[in-house]
């Protein structure tokens, strides 16, 4: 993970890992599968599913890695919220959060590389820039998982419900990079899935689903004046 990040950085390509990528085959007789549409990409390479909960359309995407600490084949949720537009949040695994603080004091601090600019990934750049929950506030997080944000209130509502223990329950490797993250009004959960099947990403969207519920619950007295 950290190799990975440190390779960006310094003009390399990263890893996309290995290029077996897994077919539709394997999501016939998923029981969601009357909800949900299963594709494949234009390129033939990967998987696209497309959902909804309640009112809100998602979009589950697997295949080649397109961040530099997800090392393995990438699965990414994205959906899309009225929430706040400057409000940035995110969620990541601990190891991922030491990494990304290490390479940036290496590479910046230290003054070996200025590429700290937009083309870094906007949760490499949160990591750094915004502050963070404590391990008394995290709670049942506190031994997995960091969490900074732009408004911090909010994300201590967002984890004030079922998300922190839909996390806490969520069955992952320390070591495999997992965000989730909000950011310009779309909630996005990306991690390393080596091989996509109902059994591999089901939890993970069963993560995402209470995470879009959440953000609409705190988004509502946000609109008011009350969350910020």
């Amino acid at each position: 993970m950290l190799q990975g990040i440190k390779r960006w950085l310094s003009g390399s390509a990263p890893d996309s890992g290995s290029s077996g990528l897994s077919g539709i085959d394997a999501f016939k007789g998923w029981s969601r599968g009357p909800q949900v549409q299963v594709r494949t990409p234009r390129d033939a390479e990967g998987l696209i599913v497309d959902g909804k909960l309640d009112d809100v359309h998602w979009r589950l995407e697997w295949g080649a890695s397109q961040r530099p600490y997800v090392l393995g084949n990438e699965l990414r949720i994205r959906a899309e919220l009225p929430l706040p537009h400057d409000l940035q949040v995110i969620v990541l695994n601990k190891v991922l959060q030491e990494a990304i603080e290490k390479t940036m004091f290496e590479q910046f601090v230290e003054g070996v590389q200025t590429r700290i600019d937009t083309e870094t990934p906007a949760e490499m750049r949160w990591v750094v820039m915004y502050p963070k929950m404590g391990r008394g506030e995290l709670g049942d997080l506190r031994d997995r998982y960091a969490a900074v944000s732009s408004v911090k209130p909010w994300l201590q509502q967002w984890l004030a419900g079922p998300l922190t223990a839909s996390l806490a329950a969520l069955k992952i490797d320390p070591a495999t990079a997992f965000v989730l993250m909000i950011g310009r009004g779309r909630v996005t959960l990306r991690t390393e899935v080596d091989d996509a099947s109902p059994g591999t990403v089901e939890p993970h969207l069963r993560v995402f689903e209470v995470a879009l519920r959440e953000a609409q619950r705190v988004s509502v007295p946000a609109k008011s004046g009350k969350a910020d």
